[in-house]
């Protein structure tokens, strides 16, 4: 008889994760009134202990066993993107894309019960995955995100959009936490192109960062910021790597512009809580379509490689 040893230690560790959610010695309660205003106000939100930490140690080891495996990756594929200098015997990831498809993990961090009735409060009962993705900063300049919105990215019929930060490690300045300019999602469609061609970035003088807000969070904590307010990260010059799972979620009635990228079915497959639909809720919000592109890239960071200068640069 043949024993499939993978099928086997992926349903143990997707037992064990469950049993993290169902003996967390952590108390957690929904969000209050305070909470949400803050959210609604600045576009933006940090919360603490809502994984526990077993939960984030199952995330990390089987992170951890992927950064292993892509030593023997040479160059960008469907689930992994690297900086320039990524070798063998030095792995530097950027992301591991879509990682719920990649192991049950990652996938049941996304369903997570304490995290879902957080995410109804702010946009409803009704809630679609819309992506995943772990990004990695390596030590010692692991790679800057410049300043966008996710609307700039993907928008939708309604805004009713936001993003998950799940920290495998502490985010703090130095290692490029997210940052942000409090209440710009509710500012105009912001510009993400340059010289015609999108570029994923805004204009670095079209706004304040003198106003922009570290959002420093703890491992078992998240942040929590809408798809239209502005953000980005620095390089991580610390010593350590900051690993962040991403986890994008919108209302069911939220519609891409750009079209479905993936069948009807597969789609509403990544329903993770309540019902779909077949209707889109029409919002007047203001869009930037994404194109034209210079060059077709995979990910956030090949299209922002296209920017003329970084918004990091040390000359800014």
């Amino acid at each position: 008889m043949t024993v499939n040893f993978n099928y086997l230690l992926q349903k143990y560790l997707t037992n064990a994760f469950n049993e993290c959610i169902l003996v967390t010695q952590r108390t957690f309660d929904m969000l209050n009134l305070k909470q949400i205003d803050f959210y609604n106000l600045n576009g933006y939100l940090s919360i603490d202990n809502v994984y526990s930490d077993s939960q984030i140690k199952l995330l990390s080891d089987i992170t951890n066993e992927f950064v292993e495996k892509s030593r023997l990756v040479t160059e960008e594929n469907d689930m992994f993107s690297f900086e320039s200098d990524h070798s063998a015997n030095n792995p530097r990831l950027t992301r591991i894309k879509s990682p719920h498809k990649f192991h049950t993990i990652y996938e049941q961090a996304m369903r997570d019960e304490k995290m879902l009735d957080i995410l109804e409060q702010l946009i409803g009962k009704n809630i679609r995955l819309q992506g995943s993705k772990l990004n990695m900063k390596m030590p010692g300049g692991g790679r800057q995100v410049e300043w966008h919105t996710d609307w700039g990215h993907y928008p939708h019929t309604n805004d009713d959009l936001l993003a998950v930060g799940v920290p495998l490690d502490d985010s703090t300045e130095e290692n490029g936490c997210l940052m942000v300019i409090p209440g710009s999602h509710k500012w105009t469609a912001t510009n993400h192109h340059e010289d015609g061609f999108f570029v994923g970035a805004v204009d670095i003088d079209s706004f304040d960062i003198k106003k922009a807000a570290h959002v420093t969070s703890n491992v078992g904590g998240v942040s929590i910021h809408h798809v239209r307010t502005l953000h980005g990260s620095a390089p991580n010059m610390s010593d350590k790597p900051r690993r962040l799972l991403l986890l994008e979620f919108c209302a069911a009635d939220a519609f891409p512009l750009k079209g479905l990228s993936t069948s009807w079915d597969e789609w509403n497959k990544q329903m993770v809580r309540g019902e779909p639909t077949i209707q889109p809720r029409l919002e007047k919000v203001p869009v930037f379509f994404p194109q034209p592109l210079r060059v077709e890239h995979g990910s956030i960071f090949g299209v922002q490689s296209n920017l003329k200068k970084s918004h990091f640069s040390k000359s800014k």
